[in-house]
């Protein structure tokens, strides 16, 4: 039986047997976000349509959500598609983008927190508000730092039984019980639209390809994404050379470069 207990084993298994993954997400992410599966050796699916979803989970290795631009009409797939992958075994990630940003947006959130995500991934201040917190958040963007997070992070895990990743500077990942910090990326990403929603997308993956360890595939995927950024930040002049370089540099990256050069410490 073939190993995936690192990253590189896991990108190695993804890229023999790419998943297909259901991403529902919003609509300035859907082409990078597309595009990251494909450089990384997943196959997206973008359908969030409710009279398609569910019917679609059932069919996809994966699911993830991101609820960057919400409508009532996309929330009904969201969760359509959320009880059917729950109900198939199949895992499912939710990036709760700017969630406490409006009523709206909060509910949305909060009914599908109620249906049990396998993985929570969102930035320091979306992950504090969403813990009970006093964030810094505005808008998308967060004003936290990743370490401020990390409690909030912890207690969420514990109370949603799932994986929980904050993202930034220095990303951390648990489960509630255990903890890493994941080193790399570039200044640049944040200046990319929808890099991190991309993540997100990745993010169910490699959750497709090992779910048999929902928190291993989780860091495999951010160790893949920072690895990806630091190397395309070397020859980019700024974040628009940045973008390509950074598709180019996925789809590059070897299993046993993504080993040698992933930094995962004990958090």
């Amino acid at each position: 039986m073939q190993t995936t207990t690192t990253p590189g084993a896991m990108l190695k298994a993804m890229r023999e047997k790419p998943p297909l993954v259901q991403c529902i997400t919003n609509y300035v992410a859907m082409n990078i976000a597309a595009n990251v599966l494909l450089a990384s050796g997943a196959s997206p699916a973008m359908v969030h349509a409710a009279e398609e979803a569910a019917e679609f989970a059932g069919i996809a290795s994966a699911l993830t959500i991101n609820i960057g631009t919400l409508s009532t009409q996309w929330i009904d797939g969201m969760q359509a598609a959320a009880k059917a992958a729950t109900s198939a075994g199949k895992p499912w990630v939710l990036d709760p983008v700017a969630h406490y940003a409006t009523a709206f947006r909060r509910n949305a959130v909060a009914d599908l927190l109620a249906l049990r995500p396998t993985i929570i991934r969102g930035n320091a201040s979306e992950i504090i508000a969403m813990a009970g917190g006093e964030s810094r958040g505005q808008g998308v963007d967060s004003r936290d730092p990743v370490e401020q997070a990390e409690g909030s992070a912890r207690w969420l895990a514990e109370r949603q039984r799932a994986v929980v990743a904050v993202t930034g500077a220095v990303d951390f990942v648990t489960d509630g019980e255990k903890a890493v910090r994941i080193e790399g990326g570039s200044a640049l990403m944040p200046q990319v639209t929808a890099l991190g929603c991309s993540l997100t997308c990745l993010v169910g993956a490699f959750a497709a390809t090992a779910p048999e360890d929902i928190f291993g595939a989780t860091v495999a995927a951010l160790a893949t994404f920072a690895i990806a950024g630091e190397e395309a930040a070397l020859g980019a002049a700024g974040p628009g050379s940045f973008s390509w370089r950074f598709l180019d540099a996925l789809a590059a990256l070897d299993p046993e470069t993504l080993d040698a050069r992933a930094r995962i410490s004990a958090a």
